[in-house]
Order: structure tokens, then sequence, then C-alpha cells
């Protein structure tokens, strides 16, 4: 039972396949876990990498704008200038707490290219509120992992008759 909560753990903390890809391996693969264990672990898994992305993603960019290897300076000032710029309008449309249900919204929709791994990056190079960023994220995970548990179940009931 362990490896199988490793796995389900391990998966869910790949950046683009978080608990979007975790939660329907662990139901197709039917490795055994009961359906909420399957959930709890892929939103922790989910979760493990957030603070570490909040607090080095700017960093490292901001590092790597002062580098001189042009490739690494390029992407990395594209990266904050991109940002940047994105978080400014988004800023001015939504305000303050407007932008904490977006940051919501975006990590909730299980769509590739959303998730926790992206939205807690974009939070990090707006420098927006640590505990205000956590509790929309967490918050996010905790309902795209509903959606994609639901969905799974739903999936795999209909294509394996259970």
């Amino acid at each position: 039972m362990f490896w199988k909560i490793l796995v389900v753990l391990l998966i869910s903390m790949v950046p683009l396949v978080e608990l979007r890809g975790a939660i329907p391996v662990a139901v197709g693969m039917d490795l055994g876990l009961p359906e909420w264990l399957v959930l709890i672990v892929a939103i922790i898994g989910n979760l493990i990498p957030v603070p570490i992305i909040y607090y080095f993603a700017r960093k490292f960019l901001e590092w790597g704008v002062k580098q001189k290897w042009k490739p690494l300076k390029e992407f990395c000032g594209f990266c904050l200038k991109k940002g940047e710029k994105a978080g400014d309008k988004l800023l001015k449309k939504a305000g303050n707490y407007g932008t904490y249900f977006a940051l919501f919204l975006f990590v909730a929709i299980p769509l590739p290219g959303t998730g926790a791994w992206t939205g807690t990056l974009a939070a990090s190079i707006l420098k927006l509120d640590f505990k205000k960023t956590i509790i929309s994220i967490m918050a996010g995970v905790l309902t795209a992992g509903l959606i994609m548990l639901a969905v799974s179940l739903g999936f795999f009931k209909v294509l394996f008759g259970g």
C-alpha cells in the first residue's frame, strides 16, 4: 500500500501533470486505494512544491537575468517581463481580492497549463501576499481534486461498467 500511495504522491508533484494526472492514474489503474485516500494524497503531493516555488521562482528569474549566458538571461527576462505585464493588467482589472479569486479559479479549473505550479509561479512573479496566495492555491487544488475525482470515477465506471 505504501508504494501505491507514493506513486500517487509523486505523480501529483510533477509540474503540469499534478493531481490532474495523479487521480485519473490512481482510479484508472485501480490501485486498490480508497478514493478519499487518493484525493488526500494527491492534494498533499500537489501542495508540497507550492511554498518552494513561491519563495524561489522569482529569485531564480532575477538571478538568471544577471547571468552572462544569453539563452538563460533572455528566457528569465522574458518570463519576468511577461509575468509582470500580465500581472499589472490583472491587478488593475480585478483589484486586490479579485486577484486571489482569479488565482483560485485558475488553479481550480483542471485544464492543461493551469494548476498549482503555474498559479504559484504567477503569484511569485507578481509578489502577491504569501498567506492569501496559499489559501487561494489550496482552495483551487481542493476544487480541482474533487472535479478530477468525480470525472475519473464517472469515466472509468462508464468505460468498464463498474
